[in-house]
């Protein structure tokens, strides 16, 4: 069985349809503060709770036959972590450690953590290679960089075999589940949101970076690619533990070209305002995915940024409401309790 922290959040969840369909048994741990009950697909065990509650996740490894664990459960939003850092280094490291210490005594010694593209800062070189410098420039980056190396240290010890999938820009959507988050930070969800709602118009972080366009660059790469990174990986953990891997497509869009490509796919202009740039964003981010496609054997099948796009407008336009337009009360994949304890 798979243990999926945070598997009801936006890419959690799309990684457990994933595993579903390729016949894993699942059981996802969430305290849905941003995920959704809806996103968790039956066929999943699912637990509301959190992955700090030492109790429940003893119980949950004793009742259930755990072989690996998939660690997406974390504080994300940047901003957040910089005007609230306690925050983030709790939920990120201290109850991450709470999660190995757990696996540790039950014998589960195997885990792909959910890492970013933020653990290398302002880059020096772009495309970023996996050997660039860590300097991170906000401390949700920080929180992941420590983790990391905190999974250093327990695979030399515990012989725990682990390995790292540094994110770029996740985006897009499946047929099923898409991006729902309250509030909304990405770029792609909130600039469709603001072609449904023009009188929200959607808010750019800056355009005075040295870039050709004065907008950030980032690296977009769907949320399935990504999800299939996680099943590779674990396919290969045997042979390729303590390694850390770029999952991006090496290609960088402007939020500028984002948001002219999002008007092409909806024939709709994008009501835009600028603000100040955010403290702790870097200019430009794009990746080297190389050593995953010659190590994990794994290659973007959705790389073109349109099609990103597209599938995040299907997806919205199905759900304009999120997952309250989804939420079906019969769905039956809700653990009732374990060895004593009801969530």
């Amino acid at each position: 069985m798979i243990l999926v922290t945070g598997g009801a959040g936006y890419i959690g969840s799309i990684l457990v349809e994933m595993l579903l369909a390729k016949e894993y048994p699942v059981v996802v741990i969430d305290n849905l503060q941003q995920g959704h009950r809806a996103a968790v697909l039956p066929g999943a065990r699912f637990i509301q709770a959190d992955v700090a509650n030492i109790r429940v996740l003893d119980a949950l490894f004793s009742c259930f036959k755990v072989d690996a664990v998939m660690h997406l459960a974390a504080d994300s939003i940047v901003s957040k972590s910089m005007s609230n850092p306690q925050l983030a280094f709790s939920n990120n490291i201290s109850n991450g450690i709470i999660l190995l210490n757990t696996m540790i005594k039950h014998d589960v010694k195997k885990l792909i953590f959910s890492s970013s593209a933020a653990v290398y800062g302002q880059p020096c070189k772009v495309p970023i290679m996996e050997d660039h410098p860590l300097k991170p420039v906000n401390p949700y980056g920080e929180t992941k960089l420590i983790f990391e190396k905190i999974l250093h240290w327990y695979g030399k010890a515990y012989r725990l075999k682990h390995i790292s999938l540094r994110y770029f820009n996740a985006a897009g959507a499946s047929e099923k589940l898409g991006e729902d988050h309250l509030p909304e930070t990405h770029l792609i969800p909130n600039a469709l949101k603001a072609v449904l709602n023009p009188e929200l118009p959607l808010k750019i972080f800056g355009n005075d970076y040295p870039t050709q366009d004065g907008s950030c660059i980032r690296d977009y790469i769907h949320v399935i690619d990504i999800a299939r990174a996680h099943t590779l990986a674990l396919e290969k953990i045997d042979d390729l533990t303590g390694r850390a891997y770029n999952l991006g497509n090496g290609n960088g869009y402007s939020v500028l070209e984002v948001v002219k490509a999002v008007e092409e796919i909806c024939g709709i202009e994008v009501p835009v305002v600028i603000s100040p740039c955010r403290e702790g964003d870097p200019s430009t981010l794009t990746a080297s995915a190389g050593k995953a496609r010659v190590e994990l054997d794994w290659e973007p099948q959705c790389p073109d940024l349109k099609s990103i796009i597209g599938s995040a407008w299907r997806w919205i336009q199905s759900h304009s409401e999120g997952y309250l337009d989804s939420f079906d009360t019969k769905h039956d994949h809700i653990s009732q309790g374990i060895n004593g304890l009801s969530f």
